[in-house]
C-alpha cells in the first residue's frame, strides 16, 4: 500500500483474503494501469483447506481469461452416478456432455492445484501473510482505513472483500446480516485410490450415495497420466476424494461449530453412516486415523447489494453465503474478480480525458470513478446471485412438499426416504436445466452488458 502523500493518480486497492476470490481479483486487477494492490491474508502461509473442487465449463472460461487454466489438472469426470446410499441402487445418471469440448468438461481437482495455479499468476510483492483484518472505517474522500490485529494500519481507495463466508468486510458493511449454522456437517479427506481398488463401483465414475440425512461422495482428483508408470501401466499414486455430509436440525444443535477444517476421528464420522451400503462403510473404514477434516456449513440471507460506501465490494462467498450450494463457488469468485476489473477499466477509460492539476480534484474524480465501477459490478452480479437464491428456495419448497405428501401417505420410513430422495435428486441437473450457471461464459456476459448500455444510449437519443 502506498503511504506517499501524492497518491491521487494511483488507485490503491486492498484485497482481503487469499482464497480463489482474493487471488483471482489480484490477478485481474493487477493487469490494470496505475493500480497499487496489496492482498492481505490472515494465515501464516497460503494453504488450501479441504480436498477436491469441481472445475467445470464456467470455471475453465474464467481461468483462461486469468491465464491460469493450463496449470490446473485433475480427474476428467465421465458419468456421475446418484445412488440410494442404503441399497446402492442407481437412481440417476449424469453423462458427460458430448456437446462440450474436452478441455471445458468438468474435472475434479485437488484444491491445492487450483490455489497453486492462481498464486503463480499473482505478481510478486502483492501478497502479505499473517495479516488478520480487525476493522475498516469509511474515511470519506481519503478512502478506507484498515486496521490489522498486529496493530498495522493502512488506507486504500478500494477495499475488496474476498474473505469468505464469515467475512469481516461484510459484517462491517452490513452488521445486521447474520450467517448461521445450517445443520450440515461435512467431513473431507483424500486417500490413495489403490486403498479402495477392491471396492466395486466407487470409481472411476464419480458417485453420490444419498441417505436419509446426508450423503457420501467419491471422486478421483488426479489426471492419471501424471502418475502413469510406463513399465507397469499403473497409476497407483492417484488420489480419491471422500466427502461425507450429515444433516441435523440446527435448532437442536449444541456443539461449537467451525466453518474451517478441524481434525475429526474416524469414530465421529463413521457413526453417522452405519446404515449405508456395505461398500460405503468399507470405504470409510479405510480412511487412516487422523485423515478427516470437519467443516460446519454456514449460510445467510441474500444481500440486496454487494457494494457499500462507494468504495468497498464483496466477492465470492463473502457476497453470497450459500455454503457451496451449487458446487461452483470457485467459478463464481473468479468471475466476480474479473468483472470488477472490467468495470474499473471501463470507467477509468471513460474518465481518461479528465484532467486537473489539483490533487484534491483528482482524488474526488478517482472516488467517483470507483463508486461508478462498483455500481456496474453490482448491476451485473447481484441479479445473478438473486437468481441462485430463488432457485434454492424453489428446490427447498419441492423437497418439503414431497416429504409432507409422503408422510401423509405412509408411515414407512423407507417409503418416505425414497419419495424425498426422488425430489432431492431433481436438484442435481443432468441436462441444461442450470446452464445459466454451469455453462456461463463471463466474457460473453460482459459483452452483453456493454451492448445493452450502447442500445440504451441509442434509444435515449432517438
Amino acid at each position: 500500500m502506498s503511504t506517499e502523500p501524492n497518491h491521487a493518480n494511483v488507485l490503491r486497492i486492498a484485497i482481503i483474503g487469499g482464497g480463489p476470490a482474493g487471488l483471482g481479483a489480484a490477478i485481474a486487477l493487477s493487469a490494470l494501469p496505475n493500480v497499487r494492490i496489496t492482498l492481505y491474508e490472515k494465515a501464516r502461509e497460503l494453504r488450501e483447506v479441504g480436498a477436491g473442487i469441481s472445475i467445470g465449463y464456467n470455471c475453465w472460461k474464467v481461468l483462461e481469461l486469468l491465464g491460469a487454466a493450463e496449470d490446473v489438472r485433475g480427474h476428467l469426470q465421465q458419468n456421475v452416478l446418484y445412488r440410494n446410499g442404503l441399497s446402492g441402487e442407481i437412481k440417476r445418471v449424469k453423462p458427460a456432455p458430448s456437446s462440450v469440448p474436452l478441455k471445458y468438461r468438468s474435472r475434479r481437482v485437488k484444491r491445492t492445484r487450483l490455489q497453486a495455479a492462481l498464486i503463480s499468476k499473482v505478481p510478486p510483492g502483492i501478497i502479505q501473510l499473517n495479516k488478520k483484518l480487525v476493522s475498516i472505517h469509511d474515511a470519506g474522500t481519503q478512502g478506507v482505513h484498515l486496521t490489522f490485529e498486529d496493530g498495522a494500519k493502512t488506507t486504500a481507495d478500494l477495499v475488496v472483500g474476498g474473505d469468505g463466508i464469515r467475512s469481516v468486510i461484510r459484517t462491517s458493511l452490513f452488521p445486521e446480516h447474520i450467517t448461521k449454522f445450517t445443520g450440515t456437517t461435512i467431513w473431507r479427506t483424500l486417500i490413495p485410490a489403490k486403498s479402495l481398488s477392491h471396492i466395486h463401483d466407487l470409481f472411476p465414475d464419480t458417485s453420490w450415495w444419498h441417505g436419509p440425512s446426508g450423503h457420501c461422495y467419491f471422486s478421483l482428483v488426479d489426471d492419471p497420466s501424471e502418475f502413469l508408470d510406463s513399465s507397469t501401466s499403473s497409476s497407483s499414486e492417484q488420489m480419491i476424494e471422500v466427502s461425507c455430509r450429515y444433516l441435523i436440525d440446527p435448532a437442536l444443535d449444541t456443539e461449537k461449530r467451525f466453518s474451517w477444517g478441524v481434525p475429526a476421528t474416524n469414530e465421529r464420522v463413521n457413526v453417522h453412516f452405519t446404515q449405508y451400503d456395505r461398500r460405503v462403510r468399507d470405504a470409510l473404514s479405510r480412511v487412516p486415523e487422523g485423515g478427516w477434516k470437519e467443516f460446519s456449513a454456514f449460510s445467510g440471507p441474500r444481500l440486496e447489494r454487494l457494494v457499500g460506501w462507494g468504495k468497498v465490494v464483496l466477492l465470492g462467498d463473502a457476497s453470497h453465503p450459500l455454503s457451496g450450494a451449487f458446487g461452483s463457488g470457485a467459478a463464481f469468485a473468479l468471475e466476480d474478480g474479473w468483472i470488477l476489473a472490467r468495470a474499473i477499466e471501463l470507467v477509468t477509460s471513460r474518465a481518461s480525458s479528465t484532467f486537473s492539476d489539483s490533487d484534491h480534484d483528482r482524488q474526488v474524480i478517482k472516488a467517483r470513478n470507483i463508486a461508478d465501477a462498483l455500481e456496474i459490478f453490482n448491476d451485473i452480479r447481484s441479479p445473478y446471485y438473486r437468481r441462485m437464491y430463488e432457485h434454492l428456495d424453489s428446490q427447498k419448497a419441492k423437497v418439503s412438499r414431497a416429504q409432507t405428501e409422503a408422510k401423509s401417505q405412509s408411515s414407512d420410513p423407507t417409503y418416505i426416504f425414497e419419495s424425498v430422495l426422488a425430489s432431492r435428486l431433481e436438484a442435481f441437473p443432468v441436462g441444461d436445466e442450470l446452464s445459466w450457471i454451469y455453462k456461463n461464459d463471463i466474457a460473453i456476459i460482459w459483452q452483453q452488458y456493454l451492448r445493452s448500455k450502447r442500445e440504451a444510449r441509442t434509444a435515449a437519443r432517438i
